[in-house]
């Protein structure tokens, strides 16, 4: 499982199947877990502030590799937060998510908003992967020290605001702790801060223009 889908399993509620933060945030955290686990995977390096292709070789999952050659054929080295905000959709959060109702690990249910709009749910089937996922994080937020990709899930669920839907009664501290790296070795602590600020960045930027939007 992705890092991006083990977002997705915590944003959405296992009985409505609905997403329990904003598309806004939800969409940057999983374009921002994208471009993490290319990092994690050696396939990409976050050279001071730009993102640098370092290894094209595909991973063998087809959302984590249509964003490598994206950025491998990109002739400009560009900001983390700028490739975020490129590959930020709610196409890409669809495929990932009937992806899990593919395994079975979500349900996915086609229903109507007052009758006349139509909208997807996605209950949760199996609990077992989320009930993994969060025995892996609570460890972390109880003290243990987290492995790369944990670190960069707690990052991510940080920087969306997710973190205090998904575990309301774990201490903001230890999360905070974590999304800054402070436990981590150089190189890790680059690639967490990176993605943090990248998806503070896209929301942030997007809820000003949407406020802007609204008031013009």
């Amino acid at each position: 499982m992705t890092i991006a889908e083990e977002v997705l399993l915590l944003a959405y509620r296992e009985d409505t199947g609905k997403p329990q933060i904003g598309s806004v945030e939800l969409d940057a955290a999983v374009a921002g877990a994208i471009l993490a686990e290319l990092a994690v995977n050696g396939r990409i390096d976050l050279d001071g502030k730009k993102v640098v292709a370092k290894d094209a070789t595909p991973l063998g999952d087809e959302e984590l590799d249509a964003a490598l050659a994206r950025i491998a054929g990109d002739a400009r080295e560009r900001k983390p937060e700028w490739w975020v905000g490129k590959l930020d959709s709610r196409k890409l959060r669809g495929r990932l998510l009937s992806r899990l109702a593919g395994r079975g690990v979500l349900s996915e249910e086609q229903t109507r908003i007052l009758g006349i709009f139509p909208s997807t749910r996605y209950p949760e089937l199996d609990p077992a992967p989320e009930r993994e996922i969060r025995q892996r994080v609570e460890s972390v937020l109880g003290g243990a020290d987290p492995d790369e990709r944990t670190a960069v899930l707690i990052a991510v669920l940080h920087a969306a605001k997710l973190d205090r839907k998904a575990f309301p009664d774990a201490p903001r501290k230890r999360f905070k702790e974590i999304a800054e790296g402070e436990w981590a070795g150089a190189a890790v602590k680059k690639t967490i801060a990176s993605i943090h600020a990248a998806v503070m960045t896209v929301t942030i930027a997007a809820a000003t223009a949407g406020a802007s939007g609204a008031a013009s």
